[in-house]
């Protein structure tokens, strides 16, 4: 599965956000509106792009004049080009590698130290790659997406180039000890594509091999056997897909005992798989349920997640449950898989994630979104037993690496008024030693937090966080900012945000991050109750979190504000068109808003699992009677949203925000607009880019909800 939030925008918390979905049946191609906006879908057309500058010029002629925005923006530049930010670990090649932006690198650097020196308080860095410096020589726009490295030596590594931002990358191999792109090493040239490494001289890949050769969500489905020093066309076919398919990709799974692994997912829907182990006598179905999530290998055992029930082997495992299997047994018997159970969720619990070290495995978890960390260690009799970590509550908890040639592991600890940490676990002894922390980047002494639950709809309880100042008149008067995303199953948590503190908590704002279906804060059920036809209750949550504040005198619909990206920018659509007296501010970020035509834009064909199809006639009903763009009505009094969207975005696609823009234009209803000529799915490719995302989103909020 391939997710939509590769991403995140929450007022540029995060910086990264999307996912991927099902079949396209022909019949939808059928389906047409009398849309008189179809020419802004011409990402780069003349036209197009003339009306883009005209709305950014527009757009920034208001925010930027406004006094409070300077200010704004150079506190976002001073949160984002920061030298004391935790430099984030990477255990790769005997060292720890990380890679930085700042100021004086505005596409970054990746960079290495040893792990005694990582751990004092000014580690010294000797450079690996200089991304500025790269870009500079080859005139090139060039930032890093990702980074992939043989084992077991992790001394050559692919690194993925990206113009921009955007998705579509070009694939280099990198020598690690020599710093250099070595004569002779792969380069797959750009394009969408996955690469993993069968071993230290062999890739296998997926990409367009044939001009065309994509599925209908744009993504490859042909996986070739590529040998080093050999052309692409001499690549040797492995395994094809459909190209109804969402799409097929390899990966390379290895641990510390040194067993290896190439497994490729097909992903036949949004969520739902097949995978294959490549083996020496060929491909091989695995005997797996369709809507599972490969995590790690650890001790010879594929572990992975269940987002549906599991019958195997006598014995049957609950959606929501991380298990595993042996991975060799499998190549030698693939329809009858022996799994174990390692975690099953209590009734508000949920599984998080799973990485290997040498010797255990680290398993975070939710319980009632709340972060929880164990170690797990196979016992004989084929029992796992879990010891839970000592680290702080009321936090989520993420696994920031592990080292599968050692027993180290980092955890990131990070609440909203707590400054990030990170802990150095050593898994064999479980125990965790705080080694950094963030700077507080804000006064969070005049705030606290609470945690409150909305009733929806249909009677069902919504979690929802509020951070806000101590002691505050329930009087309704407090501008308050409500974040959502809820889609994909993904899980939305206590976060600790510089830029929010700083820029809204400090001048007396409230905060809310709601908790709603189509998430994964309880399992995968909270995620489906949201799904396709039921994607109604999902936004009722939402508008059920707003009244539930509103009832409490937090807040007013004068004095609240919603924003969200991506899917969450669908969901900032809806609540726009079918709420608009709820709120007086709404922020819609990168977002999905036409529902009727989003299977032909971008990647859209590629969420229908979650959202559904108009080939469909009850999923078509269902779209257009939510769809943002197809729901705008004249004469309805909406408040004056700030929509804005980037160029570069391969994903999403920046043609939803623009024809909802010109509606509105048409429909004379006041909006800002802006558009981010670089960046990809995000709010823009470099640090100066993403403060002035944020600096236009807070001086948009304070001009609506402060004044």
């Amino acid at each position: 599965m391939r997710n939509m939030r590769s991403t995140t925008v929450h007022l540029t918390i995060n910086l990264g956000l999307l996912v991927f979905g099902a079949v396209l049946l022909p019949r939808a191609q059928a389906v047409e509106t009398n849309d008189p906006y179809v020419w802004l879908e011409d990402v780069n057309g003349t036209r197009a792009m003339a009306w883009v500058k005209s709305e950014n010029s527009k757009t920034v002629a208001v925010l930027e004049k406004d006094p409070r925005y300077q200010g704004l923006y150079d506190d976002a530049v001073a949160i984002y080009e920061a030298k004391d930010r935790i430099p984030m670990p990477s255990a790769l090649h005997g060292a720890i590698f990380n890679f930085w932006q700042d100021g004086d690198h505005v596409r970054g650097i990746w960079r290495r130290t040893t792990l005694d020196n990582y751990r004092t308080p000014s580690p010294q860095w000797t450079t690996v790659l200089d991304l500025d410096a790269l870009a500079a020589a080859e005139k090139a726009n060039w930032f890093l997406k990702d980074v992939t490295c043989a084992e077991p030596k992790e001394d050559r590594c692919l690194l993925s180039l990206s113009d921009g931002g955007e998705d579509a990358v070009t694939v280099r191999e990198f020598d690690v000890p020599s710093a250099h792109f070595p004569a002779g090493g792969f380069v797959l040239p750009h394009g969408k594509q996955q690469a993993a490494w069968m071993d230290e001289h062999t890739l296998a890949v997926a990409r367009e091999w044939q001009p065309g050769e994509l599925t209908v969500s744009g993504y490859p489905f042909v996986v070739k056997r590529l040998k080093r020093g050999a052309p692409l066309s001499a690549a040797q076919e492995i395994f094809r897909g459909t190209s109804t398919d969402v799409d097929a990709a390899p990966s390379a799974l290895d641990d510390g005992a040194g067993h290896h692994a190439v497994i490729i997912t097909r992903d036949v829907t949004t969520f739902e798989s097949e995978n294959y182990l490549v083996t020496g006598h060929g491909v091989v179905k695995l005997a797996l349920p369709k809507k599972i999530e490969i995590k790690t290998l650890f001790d010879g055992k594929v572990i992975m997640g269940l987002a549906e029930d599991w019958s195997a082997n006598g014995a049957t495992f609950k959606e929501g449950s991380l298990v595993a299997f042996d991975v060799a047994a499998a190549g030698h018997d693939p329809e009858h898989l022996k799994p174990v159970l390692l975690y099953a969720p209590g009734p508000r619990e949920s599984f998080a994630a799973a990485a290997a070290t040498r010797s255990a495995l680290v398993v975070t978890t939710f319980d009632n979104v709340r972060g929880r960390a164990s170690i797990y260690r196979p016992e004989p009799g084929a029992a796992w037993k879990p010891a839970a970590l000592d680290l702080p509550d009321n936090a989520t908890i993420g696994i920031a690496d592990t080292d599968l040639h050692s027993d180290i592991a980092f955890l990131s600890v990070a609440g909203f008024l707590q400054p990030s940490s990170l802990y150095l676990l050593d898994a064999k002894g479980n125990r965790p030693l705080q080694i950094k922390t963030l700077p507080a980047k804000f006064d969070a002494s005049r705030d606290g937090v609470d945690q409150f639950e909305a009733t929806s709809n249909d009677g069902t309880k919504v979690p929802y966080f509020v951070v806000h100042p101590k002691g505050m008149k329930l009087d309704g008067s407090h501008p308050t900012i409500l974040n959502a995303y809820g889609g994909f199953q993904v899980s939305e948590t206590p976060f600790y945000s510089a830029s929010i503190g700083k820029l809204w908590l400090e001048k007396g704002g409230v905060f809310v991050l709601a908790n709603i279906r189509g998430g994964g804060e309880f399992g995968p059920a909270w995620h489906e109750a949201g799904l396709k036809t039921h994607r109604q209750r999902i936004y009722d949550d939402f508008a059920a979190v707003a009244r539930d504040l509103i009832a409490r005198k937090i807040t007013s619909p004068r004095r609240l504000g919603i924003e969200g990206g991506s899917n969450g920018g669908l969901l900032m659509g809806v609540e726009f068109t079918q709420h608009p007296e709820l709120w007086n501010a709404v922020d819609i970020q990168v977002p999905l808003l036409d529902m009727l035509r989003y299977e032909k834009i971008a990647a859209g064909t590629s969420w229908v699992g979650e959202y559904g199809s108009v080939a469909n006639p009850e999923e078509a009903a269902f779209l257009r009677s939510i769809s943002p763009y197809a729901n705008l009505k004249r004469g309805v009094h909406y408040p004056e949203a700030f929509i804005w969207t980037t160029t570069k975005d391969d994903r999403v696609g920046p043609q939803h925000a623009r024809k909802f823009a010109a509606r509105l234009s048409e429909y004379a209803v006041p909006y800002l607009y802006y558009e981010v000529i670089e960046g990809g799915h995000g709010s823009g490719a470099n640090l100066k880019e993403k403060a002035h995302t944020t600096a236009l989103e807070m001086t948009y909020f304070a001009r609506k909800l402060m004044d």
